[in-house]
């Protein structure tokens, strides 16, 4: 089904700006529809006014259908629709007495002119299916009164208002509905909008007070409400704004209502969203706590570190040290990702600064004669914590190798050596790959048997909890060896 742009670039000489003003309708027009009961077809004119082209549709959700079918993209050619000839034309709401007939239901239609400036540039048709008519409430007669006032608004080109910003919690006709007068007195309360009121602890009716002195007393306990608040509350701003007090949480939203030019009243909306900022409050302390529980876990790593290194130091055997100095580098290479994540607000993780640091903790605590540069290039993206983890201590364990044995037999001529990280993201996966230009691999090489812990704690890593894939080649432009991570990673 073609987009509304599609059809006017391609069968109109509607320009950007009627092109804009028509978005903004359709944005808001579910609630036209919803007030109306009726269905909304935004009929465009032909570059050569042959005709109207359909734009754009929208169905109710207050009532039942007039069109099964999207129509959508479709064509009428003038003089087939005399109603949208006439609003067109004439540049005023059109009716027609005998309702049409489609597939055996009776359709009550309606067409109402788009105004831009001083143009019409657009009709909207609206429909209404007359099986689900029957004697009306009060509050389809309050409906439709709104209704009628919203198609006027249109048709003179004061509505949709253009400074709103429509927000996903914005409340539709159904969530509830306020109508008051001129002077903010209350006309019409939806059930809904009344328990609403009633959550907040609203004890006596709405209907025939004034809203702003109701709301101010159950959210500010008799206090003034401010000039903004009061601004949506009377209807004089088209405006969205959230009220709360220690029982609910409401956002409204206030649809000023003018007539030859004069404010009549307004329309608010009003959504109960207590339930929803509870979770999100609920949220922020679940994430709160778990960025302190990794910012703890941290500080205890690091104390592990700190602890192992004084063993370290008091120990004189060389083996002893060069083991507690590699179980330093293992947590500090955890201690990293969890520092990290208590920096972040969820279980993600921007690894590349991760690997930068786990590399730089590397070249720093060298213990060759010979100087090693660590580089990375591509970028490993965002993990999930759970991938992040053992991937980092994966490079510690590899790049650490490197520098213990490849470069442990240079003269003091080669003075320096280099270890390349690079990373490459995919659909779906990562491959890594990290070379050396070192000495190389020993003659009959098999990681499964070296009996080296490091390589012992790679495999294990990559294998089990990675469920990826280990490679150890020789580097095929010179000296060094190539070691390939390829595995699995979440979108």
């Amino acid at each position: 089904m073609p987009s509304l742009t599609d059809v006017a670039r391609n069968h109109t000489t509607l320009d950007q700006a009627d092109l804009d003003r028509l978005q903004l309708l359709v944005s808001d027009w579910q609630m036209l529809a919803d007030l109306s009961f009726a269905d909304l077809v935004l009929w465009l004119p032909d570059t050569e006014g042959l005709g109207f082209w359909a734009g754009a549709q929208m169905r109710p959700t207050t009532g039942p259908t007039a069109y099964l079918d999207d129509i959508v993209g479709s064509f009428i050619p003038r003089d087939r629709r005399p109603l949208l000839d006439q609003a067109y034309d004439g540049g005023r709401i059109c009716r027609e007495g005998d309702p049409e007939w489609r597939d055996d239901v009776p359709v009550r239609v309606e067409t109402i002119p788009v105004r831009r400036d001083s143009r019409v540039i657009a009709v909207i048709a609206r429909n209404t299916n007359l099986l689900g008519v029957r004697t009306p409430s009060r509050l389809e007669i309050a409906y439709l009164q709104s209704a009628t006032d919203l198609a006027r608004m249109i048709t003179d080109g004061i509505f949709p208002y253009g400074g709103e910003r429509l927000l996903s919690t914005t409340p539709r006709v159904g969530d509830g509905c306020i109508r008051v007068d001129r002077h903010g007195m209350v006309t019409f309360a939806s059930p809904n909008a009344l328990s609403a009121y009633r959550r907040m602890g609203l004890v006596t009716d709405l209907v025939g007070s004034r809203l702003k002195d109701v709301t101010g007393e159950l959210i500010h306990s008799g206090q003034k409400v401010d000039e903004v608040l009061a601004s949506v509350l009377t209807g004089r701003a088209a405006q969205e704004i959230e009220i709360e007090n220690s029982d609910a949480t409401l956002f409204l939203r206030a649809i000023p209502l003018r007539a030859e030019g004069e404010h009549v009243g307004a329309l608010i909306l009003l959504r109960d969203v207590t339930e929803l900022r509870s979770r999100e409050r609920e949220l922020v302390t679940k994430e709160a706590t778990i960025r302190e529980i990794h910012h703890r876990v941290k500080n205890n790593l690091q104390t592990v570190a700190a602890l192992l290194r004084m063993q370290g130091r008091r120990i004189t055997v060389p083996e002893a040290q060069s083991a507690l100095a590699e179980a330093v580098r293992r947590v500090g290479s955890i201690a990293i990702v969890h520092e990290t994540l208590s920096e972040s607000f969820d279980e993600h993780v921007d690894f590349d600064d991760v690997a930068d640091r786990v590399a730089a903790m590397v070249a720093d605590v060298s213990t060759v004669s010979t100087e090693v540069r660590i580089s990375r290039t591509g970028s490993f993206g965002v993990l999930d914590s759970e991938v992040a983890t053992p991937l980092a201590m994966v490079l510690t364990e590899l790049m650490q190798n490197s520098v213990e044995h490849a470069f442990s037999s240079r003269s003091t001529e080669e003075v320096t050596g280099s270890i390349e990280l690079a990373a490459q993201r995919s659909v779906g996966r990562l491959r890594v790959v990290v070379t050396d230009d070192g000495k190389g691999l020993p003659a009959n090489f098999d990681s499964e048997t070296s009996g080296n812990l490091g390589l012992s704690i790679v495999r294990t890593l990559v294998i089990g909890e990675l469920d990826g894939v280990l490679e150890f080649h020789p580097r095929h432009d010179g000296p060094g060896t190539t070691v390939v991570l390829d595995f699995p990673v979440k979108e």
